[in-house]
């Protein structure tokens, strides 16, 4: 089924940024240009909100990242990096990503996730049912789940034109 995109779709973005940032790093030895993925997949329809979630550091080391984020029209929303007793860390927003894609659903005719985490199917499928949403899926294909890419509406796959959506690494296939 072919989904429709038009100008008065109310869109909402919801940015997993660790999931771009390592599939990026691991598949091309670059950074994610977030700004052109938002221009891209919101491809004209109207933006009501975008949000990245972001985790931070003690040393603060992400303070350039933020403001590029914001400056690209993208809300953050951060957490600190979880180390956990012997040096386990965590860093993960799929429950805070999957509470507020639903409670801004009401306000939405679509729903973007930028993610490829196959965790996400459950809120694809919600969307989809409970709010009657289009939900669109945005990432790098490769190292995306599979089934996360079927049950998304539309699929929008970073790796057909990484030049585009990266920052240093060429956009080169890393060996």
């Amino acid at each position: 089924m072919a989904i429709i995109k038009h100008k008065n779709q109310r869109v909402g973005v919801f940015i997993d940024t660790q999931n771009l940032y390592h599939s990026a790093r691991n598949l091309y030895g670059a950074r994610v240009n977030f700004g052109a993925i938002l221009k891209e997949v919101v491809a004209g329809r109207q933006l009501i909100r975008a949000v990245a979630y972001v985790i931070t550091t003690e040393s603060g080391e992400e303070k350039n990242f933020l403001d590029a984020l914001a400056k690209a029209g993208i809300e953050t929303v951060a957490k600190p990096l979880q180390i956990f007793y012997g040096g386990a860390k965590k860093a993960d927003w799929d429950v805070g990503i999957a509470i507020d894609a639903i409670k801004m659903a009401p306000k939405l005719d679509t729903v973007i996730v930028a993610s490829g985490d196959g965790d996400f199917i459950p809120l694809v499928e919600y969307l989809q049912m409970n709010e009657g949403c289009q939900v669109e899926i945005v990432s790098f294909g490769k190292s995306s789940s599979g089934r996360l890419k079927e049950a998304a509406d539309d699929f929008f796959d970073l790796d057909e034109n990484p030049k585009k959506f990266l920052l240093g690494g060429g956009g080169q296939r890393k060996r």
